[in-house]
């Protein structure tokens, strides 16, 4: 039976390799697709620090495994699935994705919630061929929202297009702009959060603040509104980020003390109560990628997107702003 953390040294030899590639030599009957979930994850340290897939070697390396490796199996697979496409062309793709969407296969308890009703699904059905720079579960995904954000994503239809905007999104070329909605009137009129990001020693799917060592994110916001309602105080915010590390507004906002509405995960609420009034909820997080602009990859041209909040989020904030 296997135990974990497993270690594991690299050697000379294997300087050069990739970390998923190290691994999927040094473990048996593991994919490199389920080698990648685990680094995504942040399961899999190097030398005590996550690390990315395509890290490259030296040798030396200590590189610990804190989870169990074993599980249903991951795969893409082509799904008819409605998507909002704001922009294609031969290289790239632009989608508005839906609030509830996962971009691509993951956690679940059985393989219907952990392989179906991806964006990748859909994008695959849609498309055909897209990149494979990502990997086999991930054609095409340059950078991720999370399942319960809705919003702006780009997607690269070949290798030479996913390289450069990654490259772009590396050298922060690429610039995010988010709504966001939270609890409490946030003191100042704009600010930004530099507090590095790590995964919570005790819960695995939660990002936090409080430890040493993590990766640099940085984020910037701006008041748009502040709220008083009969439901209590909020403060809409129009948020940048430089970095996108997993979580990142969402954990960065909450250790203000002012969580994304809807973000039961990081603090908020799971019900908003009114003197008199029925208690009103948010079934998703109040956190939508408004706006995207970046390098178009071949040509060079300056390309800007923007899509409104939802319908969803509209009605929701009409609600809390009715007197």
């Amino acid at each position: 039976m296997d135990t974990f953390p497993k270690h594991f040294i690299a050697t000379l030899e294997d300087a050069g390799k990739r970390l998923d590639q190290f691994l999927v030599s040094q473990i048996a009957n593991i994919s490199r697709a389920r080698v990648q979930q685990l680094i995504d994850e942040e399961i899999v340290l190097v030398n005590d620090a996550a690390a990315k897939a395509s890290l490259r070697l030296r040798g030396g390396e200590r590189i610990s495994i804190l989870g169990d490796v074993k599980s249903p199996p991951l795969r893409a697979m082509a799904e008819e699935i409605p998507l909002d496409i704001v922009y294609q062309d031969d290289d790239l793709a632009v989608v508005n994705k839906a609030a509830g969407m996962m971009v691509h296969a993951g956690a679940g308890a059985t393989e219907d919630e952990r392989n179906r009703g991806t964006l990748v699904n859909a994008l695959l059905h849609r498309f055909g061929l897209l990149s494979g720079v990502g990997g086999e579960l991930r054609p095409g995904i340059v950078h991720r929202l999370d399942k319960a954000t809705s919003g702006l994503i780009v997607v690269a239809k070949n290798d030479e297009a996913h390289r450069k905007l990654a490259a772009q999104f590396a050298q922060r070329v690429v610039k995010k702009t988010y709504i966001a909605l939270v609890h409490g009137w946030v003191k100042q009129d704009r600010g930004t959060i530099s507090s590095s990001i790590s995964r919570d020693r005790v819960r695995r799917t939660k990002m936090t603040t409080q430890r040493s060592g993590g990766r640099e994110a940085v984020t910037h916001y701006t008041v748009r509104e502040r709220i008083d309602s009969k439901y209590g105080k909020f403060s809409l915010l129009e948020v940048r980020i430089d970095t996108g590390r997993t979580h990142q507004i969402r954990v960065h906002l909450a250790s203000l003390r002012h969580p994304v509405v809807g973000d039961t995960l990081y603090g908020a609420p799971r019900e908003m109560s009114a003197k008199n009034d029925t208690a009103i909820c948010l079934e998703r997080n109040f956190l939508h990628a408004a706006a995207l602009r970046f390098q178009h990859p071949r040509s060079g041209e300056a390309l800007s997107f923007e899509r409104e909040l939802p319908e969803g989020l509209q009605r929701f904030l009409k609600k809390i702003e009715a007197r």
